[in-house]
């Protein structure tokens, strides 16, 4: 969530400048088995890391052998160096320490070649940003990043698929928008072409960033997922209402209000969205209760314990504003009193609203 808050507040603090974002993405193939043996030893001692650490992963991730034991049969040593395996409770950390030095490096090359490019990486996803009112320009500068990550990877025994290799360009204009294509053909790479869409680690973008693609998505999702809890039980047998109705807050809710904070801030257009949370709930309120379609929402949701779901996103977002805030920040405390009254608020309006 929060990779896809600092993509989006990037797009929009650009746009405030009448700038045009775009974006390539890359994936590294077999990113935590492919790491060199050799060289994550040479980077953790760049890091300031006590010799030993280093010496002791060198010699946990080479020459590793095992054996099979099936009954009384007992298999003869074989060879297991696969790397950092994806499991180990370490591999976060040695594959944010191994990917460091390549982005130190590529930045190097940025600040030389004058190239006005940020990157974000999460894991294995890597993403250039570029911003520019020109299109042609950006996919310039997209090009020559995505040659020089090429070779760094490389270098380092990386390997990018460029088949999962995809551009998207936001922009505010109207009317139909046909961006020109990126050709990555000479580096062994596709033709690229900006979609309508575009998914990113579970985010559905559109170029203006109204997210009516992303809450039909999840909000349909969760309406596929009430209609599978049927299953469970009715009024006669199975589960009991309390018991439905922790499932819809635990299980349903979740899918329906995935990434919310992209879409849902302060005077952002939310009539759409809030239609299509508000579709789901409905149908959930239906399931837990067992009443007809012609009942009175309002009175099944205030029976059920259901808060209104505009002001259960409105308590939300209070909580996530007081997670990302900073004890070092200025305005903590204001902020903190402000953020605390409008949930205290959107309490006294939840009960107000109940018979």
């Amino acid at each position: 969530m929060d990779a896809g808050v600092a993509l989006t507040h990037i797009i929009r603090s650009e746009w405030a400048k009448n700038l045009t974002t775009s974006t390539l993405a890359f994936n590294i193939a077999q990113f935590f088995p492919s790491l060199n043996h050799q060289l994550l030893p040479f980077i953790l001692n760049k890091t300031g890391l006590d010799q030993k650490i280093s010496m002791f992963f060198k010699n946990y991730l080479v020459g590793r052998k095992t054996k099979y034991l099936w009954n009384d049969f007992i298999s003869l040593f074989l060879n297991v160096n696969i790397g950092v395996s994806q499991e180990l409770a370490l591999s976060p950390i040695l594959s944010a320490l191994y990917l460091l030095s390549v982005f130190h490096l590529f930045e190097n090359c940025l600040k030389i070649l004058k190239i006005p490019i940020s990157i974000i990486s999460f894991v294995d996803d890597g993403l250039f940003v570029s911003q520019n009112k020109s299109i042609l320009h950006s996919n310039a500068n997209l090009f020559c990043c995505y040659n020089i990550i090429l070779s760094l990877l490389t270098k380092c025994s990386l390997v990018v698929e460029h088949r999962k290799t995809d551009i998207f360009h936001f922009s505010r204009s109207y009317g139909l928008f046909n961006p020109p294509p990126l050709d990555l053909s000479p580096l062994g790479g596709l033709v690229l072409l900006s979609k309508y869409i575009w998914k990113y680690l579970g985010f559905i973008f559109d170029h203006k960033l109204n997210f009516r693609n992303h809450i039909d998505f999840y909000a349909n999702k969760a309406i596929s997922t009430i209609k599978c809890m049927k299953l469970l039980g009715n009024l006669l047998r199975g589960i009991n209402l309390l018991q439905e109705r922790k499932l819809y807050r635990c299980c349903t809710l979740p899918i329906a209000l995935y990434s919310f904070p992209l879409w849902y801030y302060n005077k952002a257009p939310t009539h759409y969205h809030l239609n299509m949370l508000w579709k789901m709930q409905w149908r959930a309120a239906l399931w837990i209760s067992g009443a007809f379609h012609t009942s009175p929402m309002p009175g099944i949701k205030a029976i059920l314990g259901l808060v209104p779901i505009h002001l259960h996103l409105r308590k939300l977002y209070g909580w996530f504003l007081l997670c990302e805030l900073s004890p070092n920040c200025p305005f903590h405390l204001i902020t903190s009193s402000a953020i605390f009254s409008a949930l205290t608020r959107c309490k006294r309006e939840v009960v107000t609203s109940l018979p």
